[in-house]
C-alpha cells in the first residue's frame, strides 16, 4: 500500500497546480514529484481497480472510476495514458477532460475511462 499523501506534500502540490494554472510548467524533479504526489492523491480519493491511469515514466495508479467492483486482478480493461504536463493541467483546471481526451495527448481505452468527475482536482 502506498504511503498516504502528507499535508506538506498536498501544500506543495497545490502550489505547483497554482503555477500550472498560471501558465508555469514545472520541470525536472518538481514535475516528477508533482505527478507522483497527484497520482497517490487520486488513488486515495478514488480507491479501486476499474481504471489504470498511466503517466510514463513517472507513475501509474489504479482508480475506482465507473463500474465499481467489475475488475479484481491484473491490469484493468480501462486504461488512460497521458504525459505529465497534461495530467497537471487537468488537475489544475487549465485543461478540461473532454478537450484532453479529444487530443493526441491522452489515450483512453475501455468503456469506463471518463475522468471528467476527477478533474480539476478540488483542494482537500
Amino acid at each position: 500500500m502506498p504511503k498516504r499523501v502528507t499535508t506538506a506534500e498536498l501544500a506543495a502540490l497545490a502550489t505547483t497546480l497554482d503555477g500550472v494554472a498560471a501558465g508555469i510548467d514545472p520541470a525536472g524533479t518538481a514535475l516528477a514529484t508533482a505527478v507522483r504526489t497527484l497520482c497517490r492523491r487520486l488513488g486515495e480519493r478514488h480507491p479501486g481497480g476499474t481504471l489504470e491511469l498511466r503517466v510514463p515514466p513517472y507513475a501509474a495508479v489504479q482508480l475506482g472510476i465507473g463500474q465499481r467492483g467489475a475488475h479484481t486482478r491484473g491490469t484493468p480493461p480501462n486504461v488512460v495514458e497521458t504525459d505529465a504536463l497534461t495530467l497537471l493541467r487537468l488537475a489544475a483546471g487549465s485543461l478540461a477532460w473532454p478537450d484532453a481526451v479529444g487530443s493526441p495527448a491522452v489515450s483512453a481505452s475501455g468503456p469506463h475511462t471518463d475522468l471528467d468527475e476527477v478533474f480539476p482536482l478540488a483542494s482537500g
